[in-house]
């Protein structure tokens, strides 16, 4: 489908005039939880601030974490709410959904939203959007009007949902235009580097469907649909391909011909499954143990990530048992991290 850059701030002819001054995104814990075999490799996390370019193709390997910023259901628990992912590719950090809290737990976490260019949204249920305007928002408030446009992809209505959040008719309008013109917003803005006057925010949102998505010299990006809630919500789940390895984000789904392929011979598969033996209940849209098990063995994955867990599900005893119970049809290995943790997934 074609690409439509968003940038917003002001009235409309005075936003033409801004948003060509500049834009905004730019490239740049703890132990991960329960695991059979190695529980995967802890790093010390990602440092506060840090921001770098991509590799050189063809250049040394790098590191691949994944930071598990949310792994939880709608209603919140203690430790888990709603769904959010950061694929950290050498320096570059490629966001998979933005649920509820995500700004905060990436703080937390010690990354900021600079660090983070690309946004790639499964679908529109709000356990896996909801905190969305508040990222790209805080993330151009912090922003000095050089950095490239935050990009977005997701499946339709992506790019209506960017729009009606940050468009010139958007809710979120006279929060922006008061930002753009207020003698102290603009002051702000020349303190953190910027030269007035201050640009609107830059943002290219992209309704994408199955196929090629998007690349870089790092990585590139595929999708496919999956079953979940459609014709009411489309699904999407994507496979990033990198000098490092593999990784299929499966998003919410239940087992599907799509998923299998995506995810055939794929280093990892970030997968949701929220109960224990098969998730026959739920009518297919989403996964048990015995689902993701099977998935898991047919696709020949190396490595499982267990997430998308209700409360009692992901107590101590019960990722125990539900590792184990994935790992009675599954050889390789099965990780239940926890929120606000980082996983090493290099080689």
């Amino acid at each position: 489908m074609s690409e439509r850059p968003i940038h917003r701030g002001i009235n409309r002819r005075q936003f033409v005039a801004a948003a060509t001054l500049g834009a905004s995104a730019a490239v740049g814990s703890r132990e991960a939880g329960a695991g059979r075999a190695a529980p995967g490799r802890a790093d010390s996390g990602p440092q506060p601030g840090r921001e770098g370019p991509n590799r050189e193709p063809g250049g040394p390997k790098g590191r691949l974490r994944l930071h598990v910023v949310g792994s939880g259901v709608p209603p919140p628990s203690r430790t888990r709410h709603g769904s959010a992912f950061l694929l950290q590719v050498d320096e570059e950090y490629l966001m998979v959904d933005c649920g509820p809290g995500t700004t905060t737990k990436m703080a937390r976490m010690g990354i900021g939203p600079k660090s983070v260019g690309h946004v790639f949204l499964t679908h529109h249920h709000f356990d896996h959007n909801v905190d969305f305007p508040c990222f790209a928002l805080v993330r151009w408030d912090l922003c000095h009007g050089r950095e490239p446009p935050l990009r977005v992809y997701g499946p339709p209505p992506t790019r209506s949902f960017v729009e009606r959040l940050i468009g010139p008719e958007g809710v979120f309008f006279p929060d922006i235009n008061a930002r753009v013109k207020h003698p102290v917003s603009v002051m702000l803005f020349r303190g953190r580097g910027g030269e007035p006057p201050r640009p609107a925010p830059c943002f290219e949102a992209r309704d994408v469907d199955a196929g090629k998505v998007e690349e870089s010299d790092g990585w590139r990006v595929t999708a496919a649909r999956v079953h979940h809630v459609e014709p009411w919500l489309i699904s999407l789940a994507y496979r990033f391909e990198t000098r490092q390895g593999s990784v299929v984000f499966a998003g919410d789904c239940g087992d599907c011909p799509e998923l299998r392929e995506l995810s055939r011979d794929a280093d990892t598969l970030v997968i949701a499954c929220v109960c224990f033996g098969t998730a026959e209940k739920y009518q297919g849209i989403i996964n048990g143990t015995q689902e993701v098990g099977a998935i898991a063995k047919a696709a020949g994955v190396r490595r499982v990530v267990l997430t998308h867990a209700p409360p009692g599900f992901a107590s101590p005893s019960g990722k125990e048992r539900a590792v184990k119970l994935v790992a009675e049809t599954f050889g390789g290995e099965v990780l239940f991290p926890e929120e606000l943790t980082s996983v090493d997934l290099s080689p």
